[in-house]
């Protein structure tokens, strides 16, 4: 003789069909979201609240069956489906679910409301548990493809699918950036640097390569809910070198050089090349600041063999200002062999000392290097000397009147 309960479950499998029709008239009812999807993720919604209830019968029939409420629900929809909606999204769907069953079914019999009560918490524990799951195989997969998008700008190897996967990652940086290399501890707090890159206004791709630390910099706007209601807003950096700044700490003791900045994302394996070279020689300055431009370390890294180095101090600054003046040229070599003194300078070149002030001002105006500076000087004579052996053979311009 069957039981009461095999009644109940009886009649639940014969109104199963009527329950997903009305779920399905409720969900467009009152989810503006789901009328607005396209009709086949409708479709792969409705399956799931179709298998929904017929998994609250199997339950009701087996309450022991709880581990394997979320796989039994979620598997017939696909994949797609949890990224097109949210945790917060499937809970609506969840409570349009037990709303309807709990209103045709609750009134049979308190068994079964209290069944509905206990099964609607189940599934929304196990929904919970869906996404968790699927944002940590998302966080896995975001962390390779960055680490691979890293290497990539670290060895200039990019190809047609670096666009595409740097928009993979969410990349919000705009137009410019900058590498950014030193070295940092393999317990690194990955989420605190890319909360002060947001709040100085930047977004960064991070890559740790043993104890070697590499963050590429695009500028951004924080958005505006980054900030909690009455928190001070921490002011947007104005350069790569004040977001460096920002990023310091995150970094372990020893050098810290901020590659040049390049037009776009997809040019910043050459600022990764100048970091990397500036990092290796870094030390030889003994009062370098931190962080350092690569650029300011032009002199040891051409001393070291930085072919990228000797091309800048050439393309920067022997160039232009061969191209500019010729005699402009003449009044920084004597500058500089005299010691930076104004007045041998002028003696040398016959002219009042203040004709050298103004000529070593239009010097600075032209290649942005003040020569009266000690270590500008020493920048300005290594693309002196490098110019001169590229173009010139190794011979010198010559003197005023020789």
């Amino acid at each position: 003789m069957p039981t009461h309960k095999d009644q109940e479950l009886a009649w639940l499998r014969t109104i199963s069909g009527e329950l997903a029709t009305l779920t399905v008239t409720r969900l467009e009812d009152t989810l503006p979201w789901y009328g607005n999807m396209p009709p086949s993720r409708r479709s792969a919604v409705g399956l799931v609240a179709q298998t929904g209830i017929s998994s609250f019968i199997q339950w009701y029939e087996d309450p022991g069956a709880t581990p394997w409420i979320a796989s039994d629900i979620f598997s017939s929809a696909p994949r797609e489906l949890l990224r097109s909606i949210s945790l917060q999204e499937t809970l609506q769907l969840i409570r349009v679910v037990v709303t309807v069953v709990e209103t045709r079914v609750a009134p049979r019999s308190d068994s079964l409301r209290e069944a509905i009560l206990h099964y609607s918490r189940d599934v929304a524990f196990a929904a919970a548990d869906v996404y968790a799951r699927q944002a940590e195989a998302r966080g896995l997969w975001d962390a390779r493809l960055e680490a691979l998008v890293v290497d990539s700008i670290l060895t200039g190897e990019s190809d047609d699918e670096l666009p595409s996967r740097i928009a993979a990652l969410g990349w919000h940086g705009d137009g410019e950036a900058a590498v950014l290399v030193g070295s940092a501890e393999r317990s690194v707090d990955v989420d605190q640097l890319r909360r002060t890159a947001r709040h100085a206004g930047a977004d960064v791709l991070i890559g740790l390569q043993g104890t070697r630390l590499v963050l590429v910099l695009g500028r951004m706007a924080p958005p505006a809910s980054e900030a909690g209601v009455g928190a001070a807003v921490e002011e947007p950096a104005r350069t790569f070198l004040e977001i460096a700044a920002r990023l310091s700490d995150g970094f372990a003791d020893g050098p810290l050089v901020l590659g040049p900045t390049v037009d776009n994302l997809i040019e910043a394996s050459r600022s990764a090349r100048a970091a990397l070279a500036g990092v290796a020689v870094a030390r030889a300055w003994r009062h370098a600041p931190r962080p350092v431009l690569a650029d300011d370390l032009l002199p040891e890294r051409a001393l070291a063999g930085d072919g990228l180095a000797r091309r800048t101090l050439i393309e920067q600054i022997y160039e232009p200002l061969l191209t500019h003046s010729a005699e402009l040229m003449e009044t920084l070599w004597c500058y500089l062999d005299n010691g930076r003194s104004l007045e041998a300078t002028a003696r040398e070149l016959f002219v009042h000392p203040n004709t050298v002030r103004y000529r070593l001002k239009k010097v600075s105006e032209v290649i942005g290097w003040n020569a009266t500076g000690a270590r500008e000087s020493l920048i300005l004579q290594s693309a002196l000397i490098a110019g001169s052996i590229a173009q010139q053979g190794g011979r010198r311009p010559p003197k005023r009147g020789s």
